[in-house]
This record gives structure tokens, C-alpha cells and sequence, in this order.
């Protein structure tokens, strides 16, 4: 006990006051802040180790403590407490619940605030609601009398904790105690490997072309078919990287007059129309709007556009390209269309 005092002695005297189990509470959420926007340390495993418990338990633990600071009946020495309070297990389960309940009420609202559904706005939001309602569960529990209020047992929880594990009454509790502790470690270690080292998904690029709906929105549809030369048609090109790492590409948007012989393709004439270099950060996509204005003329012409990793070959090909798109159109002189109406 005396070493109890000792440390205690070691906060402030405001942070005193506050049950042990809301002061981990607001260092749970510090620490969570801190690993969510520290240079160092957001990079890092423990922003996931953190930010699950906050999301999954902390606002739903900090609201069940305000609405119940009163005891339960396994949560103090007097079995013959009459309590309105809810037990430890009935606290824990209450908070996983109501934390999935209001975590996705604090997104709801801010989608409907300038600030959005971001990270920041989240992470403030989350943070002052912890703290307001940690706040009010404090104040709650410190106007009850001493032994109604709700406290977490933590030295009889590590009293018998140490006896179990280090006086076994018999040999086998002593044998399950070590396959206990042996099989925490390796669950720990395994979760934390897992959150550490996470798997590595497929690595792919996205690679497509939009049009401008008549409503001003990117859809993939309404394609132009019919286009005149020397005249600007809108497109717009889009590249997803989901390659795991930095990456350097090149499209090259290209007009083919093709001749289709015994199934294969031959280039008879090309246009280069564009060429445009990218670079883009994993799970970052780039999309650029850009005129297609064709020269050359001629029916069921392929519009042709080819992406590259890197730098391109001196001559492009569907064939040597990491990805291809192509729409085919019909290209002709200016007024030849109403020459012929």
C-alpha cells in the first residue's frame, strides 16, 4: 500500500482524483492521437495496435461509465450490496456494443459538416467525446459515497494472478500455468507479427477511360464513336496505382489505321496524340482531362491508348504495353459530313 501512495504521489493532483480505469482511458486516447499524427510513429504498427481499441471500446466504455458509476454486485467485497450498477463483464460487453453504435453517428454527422468524413475530423471528434464523456463519468462517480462507486479490482485481480501462477496448489496447475503463459506469448507474438508484417495483396494497375455525363459526373459510358478532324473531343484517362510502392508511368494515346489479317492486327498507319508522364504513390489515383484532336481520317480507326511502367519503347504496340485500352471510331475531313447530308 505504501507503494501505492508513493507513486500515486507522482501525478497531478487533479489526475488523482480520477478512478484508475478512466485515467487509462484518457492515456489510451493520448496515445492514440500520438501514433495517428506523430511523424514517426504514424507510420508505424502501433497506429493499428491503438486506434482498434480506441474505435471498437473507448467511446462505448467512457458512455456506459457515465450513465452507470455505481457498482455492480461482483465488483465489491459485499455480496449483500443492493447496487443499480452493472457488473464488470455486463461494462465490457455494453462498451463493445455501444462503441459500434457510436462511432458510425459521429461519421453520420460530420458527413453533413464541411469537414467530412476524414481522418482528422474523426480522430478530434472521437477524442472530445472520450474526454467529455470520461469527464462526466468522473464527476458522476466521485459524488457517490466511497463503497458505491464503481472501481476496477485491479490488486485482487494481480494478488491472485500471482498466486495461481507462482503458487500452484498442485503439479499439473503448475504445468497448465506454463502452457498458459506459453500460449499467450505465441498468440501475442502471432497477432503482433500479423499487424506488423501484413500481408501483401495482389499488385495490379487501374487503367480505364471516362466521358463527362450530360449531369457533369465521370461515368464509364458514352463513348464517342463519331469524331472530325482537326476537332477536340473530350476524354478522360485514369491510372490507379495499387502496386505496393512509388511508381513511374507513361501513357501514350495513339490513333491506329488497322488492317485485321488471319486473326492478327497490323498498324497500316498511327498518329501519336498524346503522351503523358505520371507518378503516383501506392493507392493513389491520377486522372487527367485532354482533347483528342485526330488527323488522320479514315472508318474504324483505333483509338488506341497504351500504359507503361517507366519510360516507352521507340515504337509502342499493344503487344509490348503493361496495359491497353482502345475504342474504335470513325474519323472524317472537316464538312465531309455535310457534303454528304
Amino acid at each position: 500500500m505504501d507503494d501505492d501512495v508513493r507513486w500515486s504521489l507522482l501525478a497531478p493532483p487533479w489526475l488523482r482524483r480520477v478512478p484508475a480505469d478512466l485515467a487509462a482511458l484518457v492515456g489510451l486516447t493520448l496515445l492514440t492521437v500520438g501514433a495517428v499524427f506523430l511523424p514517426v510513429v504514424r507510420d508505424t504498427p502501433l497506429r493499428v495496435v491503438l486506434g482498434l481499441p480506441f474505435v471498437l471500446f473507448v467511446p462505448g466504455y467512457a458512455l456506459v461509465a457515465a450513465l452507470f458509476p455505481e457498482a455492480g454486485s461482483d465488483s465489491t467485497a459485499d455480496d449483500e450490496l443492493d447496487s443499480s450498477g452493472i457488473t464488470g463483464l455486463e461494462r465490457v460487453a455494453l462498451s463493445f456494443g455501444v462503441s459500434i453504435a457510436v462511432v458510425p453517428l459521429v461519421g453520420l454527422v460530420l458527413n453533413f459538416t464541411p469537414f467530412g468524413i476524414r481522418l482528422v475530423p474523426i480522430v478530434v471528434s472521437l477524442t472530445a467525446l472520450v474526454l467529455v464523456l470520461t469527464a462526466v463519468a468522473t464527476r458522476r462517480r466521485l459524488e457517490l459515497p466511497t463503497e458505491e462507486r464503481f472501481a476496477v479490482p485491479w490488486r485482487a485481480w494481480l494478488q491472485a494472478g500471482k498466486t495461481e501462477l507462482l503458487e500452484p496448489e498442485t503439479r499439473t496447475d503448475g504445468a497448465l500455468n506454463v502452457i498458459l503463459v506459453i500460449s499467450l506469448v505465441l498468440a501475442v507474438s502471432s497477432v503482433g507479427y500479423a499487424v506488423a508484417v501484413p500481408k501483401q495483396g495482389e499488385a495490379f494497375t487501374e487503367f480505364y477511360l471516362l466521358t463527362e455525363g450530360d449531369d457533369g459526373e465521370l461515368v464509364a459510358d458514352g463513348y464517342p464513336t463519331d469524331l472530325v478532324a482537326g476537332e477536340s473531343t473530350p476524354l478522360v484517362v485514369g491510372v490507379g496505382n495499387q502496386e505496393h510502392r512509388q511508381q513511374s508511368y507513361t501513357v501514350v494515346a495513339e490513333l491506329h489505321d488497322v488492317a485485321v489479317e488471319n486473326n492478327s492486327t497490323r498498324i497500316l498507319d498511327r498518329e501519336r496524340l498524346r503522351t503523358f508522364e505520371v507518378e503516383t504513390a501506392h493507392n493513389e489515383t491520377w486522372q487527367r482531362q485532354h482533347s483528342v484532336t485526330p488527323e488522320l481520317t479514315g472508318e474504324r480507326l483505333r483509338l488506341t491508348y497504351l500504359l507503361y511502367q517507366g519510360a516507352p519503347p521507340a515504337t509502342p504496340t499493344t503487344e509490348n504495353a503493361y496495359r491497353e485500352l482502345h475504342l474504335w471510331v470513325n474519323v472524317t475531313a472537316p464538312g465531309q459530313g455535310q457534303e454528304q447530308a
